[in-house]
């Protein structure tokens, strides 16, 4: 297992729709243990394919709810499902997401509080999960990614021009730019 790099916004994978999973073989259950292995180190609580330059359609997640109660997975050839997402202004405080594809970065978004994810595992045994609040948000979030949209693509006109200026702030935007979780520090 290992630690993959993982792209930054501008790179061409993150922006282009992810091709289906036609191949469930050793190499597919070794790109999502590493792709475990990359979303825990980094830290995060999702990671899709195209985030580790693989234009794949599946990503892994971990999300603790409420109860403590670990809830982690890997969805491939995912469809989603979202409720009417709430209109106004996003509150910063309650709302703000960050992704490792833009490392660093916060910006409120929003998103719907329902969603219905229905996917297959490693096994191709169809699943299907009903999700809400912000385990509902990771599975919009990771989606997006397999479309090839990033969080900061959806921001409102003001957010969205602050994330524009910390992107080329920081020399990002351009194809090419990763970062290795556990080596390199991009968060500050």
């Amino acid at each position: 297992m290992a630690i993959l790099p993982i792209r930054i916004t501008g790179d061409p994978v993150l922006h282009e729709p992810a091709e289906p999973v036609t191949r469930f073989d050793d190499e597919l259950r070794t790109l999502v243990a590493d792709m475990y292995d990359t979303m825990f180190a980094a830290p995060g609580v999702g990671l899709a394919a195209p985030q580790v330059g693989v234009p794949l359609r599946l990503f892994v997640y971990n999300y603790p709810d409420e109860q403590g109660n670990e809830r982690r997975g890997v969805a491939i050839n995912p469809e989603l499902w979202i409720s009417p997402p709430p209109t106004g202004e996003a509150d910063e405080d309650t709302e703000s997401e960050g992704c490792l594809s833009v490392p660093g970065e916060r910006f409120p978004l929003r998103r719907a509080d329902r969603a219905l994810l229905r996917a297959v595992d490693l096994d191709e045994k169809p699943f299907e999960i009903e999700a809400s609040g912000w385990f509902a948000r990771i599975f919009q979030h990771e989606f997006d990614h397999l479309n090839g949209v990033l969080y900061v693509d959806r921001l409102e006109f003001l957010h969205h021009r602050r994330a524009t200026k910390a992107v080329v702030k920081r020399g990002w935007g351009k194809p090419g730019a990763s970062w290795l979780p556990g080596v390199d520090d991009l968060e500050g």
